[in-house]
């Protein structure tokens, strides 16, 4: 006869039911976990990696004074290209490799929410540094290569992917 009477524990192969239930329910929970600090990029993640792609061309090529992006954000360009006439635009080479290339990076490796926002908010940012950088060049009777030009027209449309996947999470209290 097999079973429990008086105490005695059953047999050994008999499952025990409660703590089942119990470790499921655990391993339930640490899955809404990461799935909710967790994001699916679907088909964005291609559009934004080929954007950060065509933003790093960007900064290869010429910004202004015949200095590529690169001399600019490092400062070490000819004439123009590192004087004050460089702020705004040294600005927006270093936010677009900031928010652009390294946090769009680690934001597509980690797959993590906080990091959409993150790439989102410093995207705009950029944008409209991108702008502040054109703006100042032409009323400073500058030259604008054609680098600064592409890497803001990549920054705009990093920063409208990375909105766009940072506002379609679901609403985790729906049912």
């Amino acid at each position: 006869m097999t079973g429990t009477t008086g105490g005695e524990p059953g047999p050994p192969d008999e499952p025990d039911i409660a703590g089942l239930a119990e470790e499921i329910d655990r391993v339930e929970r640490d899955a809404e976990r990461r799935a909710a600090r967790s994001v699916d990029f679907g088909g964005r993640a291609l559009v934004i990696s080929v954007a950060v792609f065509v933003l790093i061309v960007g900064l290869i090529l010429p910004w202004m004074s015949g200095a590529t992006g690169y001399e600019v954000l490092l400062g070490t360009g000819s004439g123009d290209a590192v004087g004050k006439a460089s702020m705004v635009p040294r600005l927006f080479a270093a936010t677009s490799v900031a928010f652009g290339v390294l946090a769009s990076a680690l934001a597509l490796m980690t797959r993590r929410w906080v990091l959409t926002w993150v790439c989102a908010l410093g995207g705009w940012f950029t944008s409209v540094d991108g702008v502040l950088a054109i703006w100042s060049r032409q009323s400073s009777q500058g030259d604008i290569g054609v680098g600064m030009v592409i890497a803001w027209v990549a920054m705009l449309v990093i920063a409208t992917q990375w909105f766009r996947t940072a506002w379609s999470r679901p609403d985790p209290t729906a049912p």
